[in-house]
């Protein structure tokens, strides 16, 4: 017996080599796997330290300013001050002034600015000669500088010379010319018309592919069930848009809340107050008194208030998703 388990043992041995090599296969390509894997991070990690160095960086800083007591006009006296800014800010009317200027130039520029660019989406979505064209064009208020556009437009509104008090003149409309800029009631109305013809080539251009997406099959299937194009529209285009919708209105919510181009080369927050919205208000500590510490704690409380309308704007856009 011990001769046959010697004869056999050879074997066994030469078994366990046998499972050596594809052991050693099996290890070595699951190294090779994970070296793969990190192909992707090396990839990315230059456009990442770009992100951390552009935007985390900035953000660390002025959180760090809002808590210190960063005045340039009174050098060597800077030092950490705890939430003295931010109860600063609290208690002063000019910022409640410009949280509400900020929630009117946003409902209402960028509720316009929807309901204008999918009324315009819904027209190039149809076929007439020179469409192509028409396209291009709708694109230019999008492109052009945002200064530009309130220079142009503060040119329009002018009370003395302005082109459209001259239109609303002949048509019979106005008996004399109006300030538009100058007035406190139709300051603010005026430049939100202004970045409503802005924005509506970016609402317009974005519907318009979500609306080239919809499948033909569910507009034929409506046609044999003989609906109407109201209900198309609210049974069929809008739901199929819902994600499209989702985004462009989130993105232009925080875009126009912190723009100040178009607001500070029309009106520059006045007159008095009438179109002083936070980013202006932020704007005008930093750069016109120096006061960093409270500029950087009037853009985080607007960074604060912007995640809190976007938590819950997407909460309920998840809701209804489910």
């Amino acid at each position: 017996m011990l001769t046959e388990f010697n004869k056999k043992k050879p074997k066994f041995r030469g078994a366990c080599k046998g499972l050596r090599a594809p052991l050693k296969k099996k290890i070595a390509w699951l190294v090779m796997k994970k070296k793969i894997h990190w192909a992707p991070y090396l990839l990315i990690m230059p456009a990442v330290l770009f992100v951390l160095l552009v935007v985390a960086y900035p953000v660390l800083n002025s959180i760090g300013m809002s808590f210190q007591n960063y005045n340039l006009m009174i050098p060597g006296v800077r030092g950490f001050v705890g939430f003295k800014n931010y109860i600063t800010v609290l208690t002063d009317s000019l910022f409640y002034q410009s949280l509400l200027n900020t929630v009117i130039w946003v409902v209402f520029g960028v509720g316009f600015q929807f309901i204008f660019g999918f009324i315009l989406a819904l027209i190039l979505n149809t076929s007439f000669h020179a469409r192509g064209a028409i396209r291009a064009t709708v694109l230019v208020p999008w492109v052009t500088p945002g200064v530009l556009i309130g220079l142009m437009w503060s040119w329009m509104y002018d009370g003395n010379y302005g082109v459209i008090n001259d239109v609303l003149h002949k048509l019979g409309i106005i008996n004399k010319f109006i300030p538009f800029l100058a007035n406190p009631s139709t300051a603010l109305p005026s430049v939100i018309v202004t970045i409503v013809w802005q924005g509506i080539p970016f609402f317009a251009i974005m519907l318009l592919a979500g609306l080239q997406a919809i499948p033909n099959e569910l507009y034929e299937a409506a046609d044999v069930d003989g609906c109407s194009r109201i209900r198309k529209l609210f049974n069929i285009t809008i739901p199929s848009m819902k994600n499209t919708i989702f985004v462009t209105t989130m993105l232009r919510i925080i875009w126009v809340a912190n723009s100040i181009d178009v607001i500070f080369s029309m009106t520059g927050g006045g007159p008095g107050y009438s179109t002083h919205t936070l980013s202006v208000y932020a704007f005008k500590k930093a750069y016109g008194t120096l006061d960093f510490g409270i500029a950087s704690t009037l853009s985080i409380m607007l960074t604060l208030l912007l995640m809190i309308v976007e938590f819950f704007y997407l909460k309920n856009f998840f809701k209804d998703a489910e």
